[in-house]
């Protein structure tokens, strides 16, 4: 199935542009980031946003647009601009080292941290100072298969429109409220306004996880905030919470990682939250 009736120009000012925005600084200006892949391509179609559809194009090689012929289908359907590329100009564009064929230029879908505290939330992980793309598009996953309202990435934490972090969402970017770019003591004050506790989790917490579970105190309207991956978060930001709080380590592990650690605390408060 042919997406377009030519094929698109490596040169292409559509492909300047495009690939222009593996830089965050373009990013921020064009408010567009790419979505790499059939399954994030399908989640961006599906997406829309003040009523206007969030994928705005879409690059794809032959072989791709003949796999993948609803998905082409559905993209025109929306109104993407659709654009039959080589195998060349995907690779180009493409974060992996094996492009699947297909990538989609989308308009930025982060919502207003005054839209997230006004839902009052139940459920929210906050980033603090979490640099790793990766990690950073894990945890927005954790935090949307466990149920959560929002999660906000605050000014000190990487752009979770990085192409690492979008594929590292696996789709869950287009799932929950994203806010971006909000201050760690602002996104702590408002929150708690809002009658939510606010957990700061860490290795060398004071509070136990098992503990808080046992005492029932999970069950209440939550936000978790989670530090840097390596040194975790700064004494500052763990005084802002109402408690610190350690996942316990009951065998020989030394640590666990940041998106681990974000997943058990995060289906701890899902749980408690669904039994109170």
């Amino acid at each position: 199935m042919a997406a377009t009736p030519e094929l698109i120009s490596p040169r292409s000012a559509r492909v300047t542009a495009a690939r222009r925005l593996a830089k965050r600084s373009f990013r921020g200006k064009e408010r567009k980031f790419l979505a790499e892949g059939p399954q994030a391509v399908r989640e961006a179609v599906a997406h829309r946003a003040d009523g206007r559809p969030t994928l705005l194009e879409l690059f794809l090689t032959a072989e791709a647009a003949e796999r993948h012929g609803d998905l082409v289908a559905a993209a025109l359907a929306g109104g993407a601009l659709v654009h039959h590329a080589s195998e060349e100009v995907v690779a180009d564009l493409a974060d992996t080292v094996t492009p699947q064929g297909l990538l989609g230029v989308c308009r930025f879908l982060d919502t207003p941290f005054e839209d997230v505290v006004a839902a009052r939330p139940r459920l929210v992980a906050v980033l603090a100072h979490v640099r790793d793309p990766g990690n950073a598009g894990t945890v927005l996953r954790c935090a949307d298969a466990a149920g959560a309202d929002a999660v906000v990435l605050t000014d000190a934490s990487v752009d979770p429109y990085n192409p690492k972090a979008v594929r590292a969402s696996a789709g869950s970017l287009f799932h929950l409220p994203v806010s971006v770019g909000v201050p760690v003591e602002r996104a702590v004050a408002e929150l708690r306004a809002a009658g939510v506790r606010v957990l700061a989790a860490d290795g060398a917490g004071d509070a136990d996880l098992d503990g808080e579970l046992d005492a029932g105190t999970m069950g209440v309207p939550t936000a978790w905030v989670f530090g840097n991956e390596a040194w975790g978060l700064p004494e500052e930001t763990r005084a802002l919470a109402d408690a610190v709080v350690r996942v316990p380590i009951h065998g020989r592990a030394e640590s666990l990682n940041l998106a681990t650690a974000a997943a058990v605390c995060l289906y701890s408060s899902a749980r408690a939250q669904r039994r109170a």
